[in-house]
């Protein structure tokens, strides 16, 4: 189920559960990247040492790190060879809560432990070393639902700039009126 376009896979992790490190939360929200046609995606250019994982086995978890502070995850979606994945952006604690709440002690409430994908990584206790990890069997795994919502809303990605964000790219699902899903955030415009 995993094997195909993010684009395809993408809404049919909504409502999954995501399970590791004592703590299980339900996806609300994620974010499709088409690899090398897609110029918002870290493989648009290529495989480098850094994407490997994203034109690896479907599957696997590829996590890299953002802005120098972020840890975000990924799964990747398209068959061996080829580049896609959906990042994971925002879901709900429904197991191991207390864990959750000392992992991001800075939270504010429960609803935002794990709303926007660094949010998610730390609430979960992904980190850098959890890159390639399978999800059927790993220390993070991926239980996809059995019946995914109806009724799953699509706008651009967050913070996407450029010729691979705005509205050529929907990308970014979520489960409309879900307090977990995260603040949309439009691209900032850099002056040069």
């Amino acid at each position: 189920m995993l094997g195909g376009s993010a684009v395809d896979v993408a809404p049919r992790l909504l409502g999954g559960l995501l399970h590791g490190r004592g703590v299980t939360l339900r996806l609300t929200e994620v974010e499709a990247y088409a690899g090398e046609s897609d110029p918002g995606s870290h493989a648009f250019r290529g495989p480098t040492p850094r994407t490997r994982i994203m034109f690896g086995r479907p599957g696997a978890l590829y996590v890299y790190f953002s802005y120098g502070m972020h840890v975000c995850a990924n799964v990747v979606c398209s068959p061996e060879g080829e580049a896609s994945a959906v990042l994971l952006r925002a879901g709900e604690v429904v197991g191991g809560i207390e864990l959750a709440r000392q992992r991001r002690t800075t939270s504010s409430s429960d609803r935002d432990l794990a709303s926007g994908p660094a949010r998610l990584c730390v609430a979960m206790g992904i980190t850098l070393a959890d890159g390639g990890t399978d999800l059927a069997s790993g220390p993070i795994r991926l239980e996809l639902p059995a019946h995914p919502p109806s009724g799953v809303a699509n706008g651009p990605r967050t913070g996407v700039s450029g010729v691979g964000g705005g509205a050529a790219y929907p990308w970014r699902f979520w489960i409309p009126g879900d307090p977990t899903v995260s603040t949309y955030r439009a691209a900032a415009t850099r002056r040069r």
